[in-house]
C-alpha cells in the first residue's frame, strides 16, 4: 500500500531535530513505524528480531549501532535500552539519532531514567478525514483560531456514508478495505486487545470478561462524563458479577497506558456565573470505530438509532480536532459547569488563543448549538479570560458557511488543519 503523508510529519521533523532521539507514542496499528521509517536511515525491530534479547544480556550497545536517525520500533519490550540510549545520546553528542516507537508505555518494574533534556515525544492517533482523503480542509482550523471567517460552501454528506466511515474507523491499513472487511478487523483488534495486550502490561492476567465489558460500557457511554460507578453498575448488567473499584482502577489504567482510550479534560476558565466548573473529564474510546467494534453493532442499527450515532459522531470529531489542535500547537477540552451548560469542545492554543465548537450529526439542532456557544461567551469573565477567536458547529450532515452572527457552520468533511 502506497504510504499516506500524517499530518505529524511536520511536528516530527522539528522534534527530532531539537534532541538526540524521538519518542512517538499511539495506539497500536495507528502508522506510528510507517511514519517514522520515512525518516529513520536504519530499523531496529525490537519484538520481532529473536537476536535481540541474547544481545541485550551480552552487548545492548550493539544494537545501537547503524545509520542515523536510527529506529527502534517497540522498544518498550526491552525498557533498558532507554538507558543505553540515554547514555549514547550524552557520548555522541548529536542530534537527530534515534526514532523510538512504541503502542504501550513500558513495565511498571521498569527502572528508567529521565529522558530530559535528550527526548522528545510526539503522540500519533488514527488517520484523520483530512489525511483519509475524506475532507477537502477547505475550513482550516489553523484559519478558526486565528479568528477567520471560512469562504467554502461544500456540499452535505450523507448520514449512510458518515456511518460507513465511521465503522471503518481511521487504520491506514484499511484504507482500502470494504466496510464488511474492516468491521471484522475492528472485531479481531478488540478481541487481541482483550485476550493478550492487556494481561502483557506488567505481566498481569487481566480477565477478557472483564475487559469487555468495561470496553461495552465505555462505548455506551462514550462522549459523556461517565464516572466509575456507572461503569461498574454497566459491569453488573452486562458481566452479570460484579469487580472491585481497584479491579477497575487497574484495568483502565492498562487501557490508558495501550492508548485505546483516552479522555477530554475539562476546561479551566473564569466565569461570572455562580454556576461551578466540571472537573471530571469526558471518555472517549482512541477510535470510534473501536467503540462500535464492543457493541457488536453493525450499519443498520446506527441507522436506526440517531441519537447513539451522535455521540459516536461526537467522538469521531474530537479525535480529528486533536489531530488538528495538536499540528496548531494546542490542546482540546471540553466546557461543562453545574447550571447544565456545556459546550463539546474548547480548543485552545498554549499562547491562550481559544475558540469554541459544539458538535452536531445533522442540521436539525444548529439553533440550539449556536444559543449555547453565544452563552457561553455572556457568562465569561472577560477581564480574566479573552473572548473566543470564533465560535463553530461542526455537522456531519450539514454544508459549511458562516452565519450573519459570525457563527461558523462546518462540515466534517471541509473541515482541516
Amino acid at each position: 500500500m502506497e504510504y499516506r503523508k500524517r499530518i505529524v510529519e511536520r511536528e516530527l521533523k522539528e522534534k527530532l531535530n531539537a534532541g538526540g532521539a524521538l519518542l512517538i507514542r499511539g495506539p497500536k496499528s495507528c502508522g506510528k513505524t510507517e511514519t517514522a521509517t520515512q525518516f529513520a536511515k536504519s530499523t531496529l525491530n525490537v519484538d520481532t528480531d529473536e537476536q535481540v534479547p541474547y544481545i541485550m544480556d551480552t552487548d545492548p550497545k550493539r544494537l545501537l549501532l547503524g545509520k542515523t536517525p536510527r529506529l527502534i520500533d517497540e522498544w518498550q519490550e526491552q525498557p533498558k535500552l532507554w538507558t543505553y540510549i540515554k547514555r549514547e545520546i550524552d557520548i555522541r553528542k548529536q542530534k537527530a539519532q534515534f526514532l523510538l516507537t512504541g503502542s504501550s508505555t513500558p513495565k511498571d518494574n521498569a527502572k528508567m531514567h529521565s529522558g530530559a533534556g535528550r527526548f522528545t515525544i510526539l503522540d500519533m492517533r488514527t488517520m484523520s478525514w483530512q489525511e483519509m482523503g475524506y475532507s477537502t480542509a477547505k475550513a482550516s482550523l489553523k484559519d478558526l483560531l486565528d479568528g477567520k471567517t471560512i469562504k467554502v460552501v461544500d456540499s452535505a454528506l450523507d448520514f449512510e456514508v458518515i456511518v460507513e466511515r465511521m465503522l471503518k474507523g481511521g487504520w491506514p491499513a484499511l484504507l482500502d478495505s470494504s466496510v464488511k472487511e474492516s468491521v471484522l478487523m475492528n472485531r479481531a483488534y478488540i478481541k487481541l486487545f482483550a485476550e493478550a495486550d492487556m494481561s502483557k502490561i506488567a505481566n498481569v492476567k487481566r480477565d477478557p470478561i472483564k475487559v469487555y465489558a468495561i470496553l461495552k460500557s465505555l462505548a455506551r457511554n462514550i462522549s459523556t462524563v461517565v464516572d466509575n460507578a456507572t461503569i461498574l453498575r454497566d459491569i453488573k448488567e452486562i458481566q452479570n458479577e460484579d469487580i472491585s473499584r481497584p479491579t477497575l482502577y487497574d484495568y483502565l489504567d492498562a487501557m490508558a497506558r495501550l492508548m485505546v482510550i483516552e479522555d477530554q479534560p475539562a476546561w479551566n476558565t473564569h466565569i461570572r456565573s455562580s454556576a461551578s466548573l466540571r472537573r471530571s473529564p469526558k471518555r472517549h474510546i482512541t477510535d470510534v470505530s473501536l467503540a462500535i467494534a464492543s457493541l457488536g453493532v453493525d450499519k443498520g442499527a446506527l441507522l436506526k438509532d440517531v441519537k447513539f450515532t451522535g455521540f459516536l459522531f461526537e467522538s469521531l470529531v474530537i479525535h480529528d480536532l486533536r489531530v488538528y489542535a495538536q499540528a496548531n500547537d494546542a490542546g482540546v477540552y471540553y466546557y461543562g459547569d453545574s447550571s447544565g451548560l456545556e459546550v463539546d469542545a474548547i480548543i485552545q492554543k498554549y499562547n491562550g488563543g481559544w475558540s469554541a465548537f459544539e458538535v452536531k450529526l445533522g442540521a436539525g439542532m444548529i439553533e440550539a448549538a449556536a444559543t449555547n456557544l453565544k452563552k457561553l461567551t455572556e457568562i465569561l469573565d472577560t477581564k480574566k479570560i479573552s473572548r473566543p477567536k470564533s465560535l463553530n458547529i461542526i455537522t456531519g450532515t450539514g454544508i459549511s458557511y458562516t452565519r450573519p452572527d459570525g457563527i461558523n457552520i462546518i462540515s466534517l468533511g471541509s473541515l482541516g488543519v
